[in-house]
């Protein structure tokens, strides 16, 4: 029994590692794909150039490079398919022209927050973005471009290590991890933290107190309202959410890839699957991250909700009961039938009579 338990746990490993790849797969397409409907129905989206930008280098990535990875990886991995010399050069192309384009993408995306933020008055100082992201696919081509001047693949036989860490780039595998993984960190670590390092100078700034604003009186209630709380929160704190998120996403999804690259071939063939879908996760985290905590996203994301879900009767009834609704209905004309001029003449004659009958009886 805990000989065939042994025998089964590698195939029960590749099988758990198959379906959470092919999750990660299904994240990638179905949440880029509606991030980019989304900013394309975003009016006044100041960066929605560069998120275009993002969610088509993941879509790529999704079509292309993830599928190979669930087909073609090595023997330790998840496929068993073995691709050709000519397909596993342009596996080795796309992967090493991709991942470079998604990562100097998120630098680009976090240097034009950065300009945003702390120099909005200053559109002179911006490059436009068409000219930022012809020079990221430009440098990605060039990355792409060392993955062809490596070993070629192996015959048939033997594994063809298609990818960039079993030997695609060849003596390229260092200048490739420094300039795709290590520049891109530097610049979203710079950028971030002078937002950070603003937006903390902007909430620990006191106050300034309005125009035609009474002084505080001297009140033992004024005294109270003045008061510190009990346990007082970091007024930066929200400021510091943004900022630590896409840092942390980012050092967590790429830096055991990078960290692969700069070790030997043999190491980092051994980790190659689990690094590989690690860095590969972050296609599937870009919409989450970097759309919806936007709020125009947001916005457009909940009216498109209520255009697309039907309203319930419950909801119709309870709007009813509103404040307003119910004045406007209380200062409506009454739905009666109206008096006629004949009508009202006899009506008249009759409470005459009644006040004349309840006047003699009181006398």
């Amino acid at each position: 029994m805990a000989n065939a338990t042994g025998l089964n746990a590698p195939e029960v490993a590749a099988s758990m590692g198959l379906i959470l790849a092919a999750l990660v797969e299904a994240a990638a397409l179905l949440g880029n794909g509606a991030l980019l409907v989304l900013v394309l129905r975003t009016p006044g989206l100041r960066d929605a150039l560069y998120l275009v930008h993002l969610c088509v280098v993941d879509l790529l990535a999704a079509a292309s490079i993830m599928p190979l990875g669930l087909l073609a990886a090595p023997p330790p991995g998840l496929g068993r398919v073995r691709l050709g010399p000519a397909p596993c050069r342009a596996a080795r192309f796309l992967s090493a022209a991709l991942l470079p384009a998604c990562t100097l993408g998120v630098a680009a995306l976090g240097l034009a927050r950065y300009r945003l933020i702390v120099h909005p008055l200053r559109p002179g100082a911006r490059p436009p973005p068409s000219l930022v992201l012809t020079a990221v696919w430009a440098a990605a081509g060039l990355l792409g471009a060392l993955s062809l001047l490596g070993p070629p693949p192996a015959p048939p036989p033997a594994p063809a290590r298609c990818s960039v860490l079993a030997g695609g780039l060849g003596p390229f595998r260092p200048l490739w991890a420094l300039l795709a993984f290590a520049l891109p960190a530097l610049l979203l670590l710079g950028a971030y933290g002078s937002i950070f390092l603003v937006a903390r100078r902007a909430a620990l700034r006191p106050p300034r107190p309005a125009r035609g604003s009474r002084p505080r009186s001297d009140s033992l209630d004024s005294r109270l309202s003045i008061l510190p709380p009990l346990r007082p929160r970091p007024p930066w704190g929200k400021a510091a959410l943004a900022p630590a998120l896409a840092v942390g996403q980012f050092a967590a999804c790429w830096l055991p890839y990078g960290c692969a690259c700069l070790a030997p071939a043999a190491q980092a063939a051994a980790a190659e699957a689990a690094v590989t879908w690690i860095a590969y996760s972050a296609f599937a985290a870009h919409p989450f991250l970097y759309g919806l905590l936007q709020r125009p996203v947001r916005r457009t994301l909940g009216r498109l909700a209520r255009q697309a879900l039907p309203r319930s009767p419950r909801a119709c009834a309870s709007r009813a009961w509103h404040p307003r609704a119910l004045l406007q209905h209380l200062q409506r004309p009454p739905e009666g039938p109206a008096l006629g001029p004949s009508e009202a003449p006899d009506q008249g004659r009759d409470l005459t009579e009644r006040e004349s009958l309840s006047m003699s009886e009181a006398t």
